[in-house]
């Protein structure tokens, strides 16, 4: 059982989750704060520090704070934004490497020139489709 449960914990898709898991972690804290340290005091001054968490309505013994509920999906939104823009640094950050990667495989050339009839023609052909001459294997455009 020991050994068994060895191969479990060593096993890769189990040290990815735990990584996941501790990176997720420290990218909440960052993501809290910027909303919480940023995002929330700007709209503060936007709305003239309005503070929608005293906001409630009593109702016999029943204390409805519907203002903490404003405040929460007030947060969300903030929160939301904040990985949204997040999200997309990091995306174009990570593709920044593969686009310059693209664009020099988008330019390579696919055609090159008949040495007979200077035809233009696929960059494989081995026979000239126009003039029916027989090209060389290492042909350069």
């Amino acid at each position: 059982m020991i050994k068994e449960f060895k191969e479990f914990i060593s096993k890769g898709n189990i040290m990815d989750l735990a990584v996941g898991i501790i990176i997720g972690s420290a990218f909440t804290a960052i993501v809290n704060s910027v909303v919480k340290d940023i995002l929330t005091p700007l709209l503060g001054l936007l709305i003239g520090g309005i503070n929608f968490g005293g906001l409630s309505v009593k109702l016999g013994d029943a204390v409805i704070t519907y203002g903490n509920f404003i405040q929460n999906i007030i947060v969300f939104f903030l929160t939301a934004i904040a990985v949204f823009f997040m999200m997309k640094g990091i995306n174009s950050i990570r593709s920044f490497g593969k686009k310059k990667t693209e664009d020099t495989i988008a330019k390579a050339p696919t055609t090159k020139i008949c040495p007979f009839c200077m035809s233009e023609i696929n960059m494989k052909a081995t026979r000239c489709p126009h003039c029916t001459s027989v090209l060389e294997d290492k042909e350069e455009i």
